[in-house]
């Protein structure tokens, strides 16, 4: 049984995606990297993106892009429904990068504990 390649989303200038992927290739795991700038944000996988962790820890707050937004856009981002919107309108204020596992839920960011747990056959 072949297990699907783990699927790693994110932008490919972000410092943050590019240890992640670093990571995965340095401990020879295949993924496939889903670019936000050239092919969007995948808006059928979003509403699960947003509820294994939480809309909260999916929105980035610390980012460049939150802190062009104007306040009232930053305002008026107050649930699930609201922060999808953004998502899907700036891809840039996810927190990146974005991994769909083959066989476990998503993770968000990059932690190395967390690679190596989710990687273990």
């Amino acid at each position: 049984m072949n297990t699907p390649p783990l699927t790693v989303y994110g932008i490919p200038n972000c410092d943050t995606v590019k240890k992640a992927r670093n990571w995965l290739t340095e401990h020879g795991l295949a993924y496939r990297f889903h670019d936000f700038k050239k092919q969007g944000v995948p808006a059928e996988l979003l509403p699960g993106w947003i509820e294994s962790p939480g809309w909260e820890l999916l929105l980035n707050r610390k980012g460049t892009t939150w802190r062009k937004l104007d306040e009232a856009t930053r305002l008026a981002v107050v649930d699930a429904a609201s922060a999808t919107a953004l998502m899907l309108a700036q891809p840039s204020v996810i927190k990146r990068p974005v991994v769909v596992w083959p066989n476990g839920p998503i993770s968000v960011g990059f932690d190395a504990a967390v690679f190596a747990a989710r990687a273990a056959p």
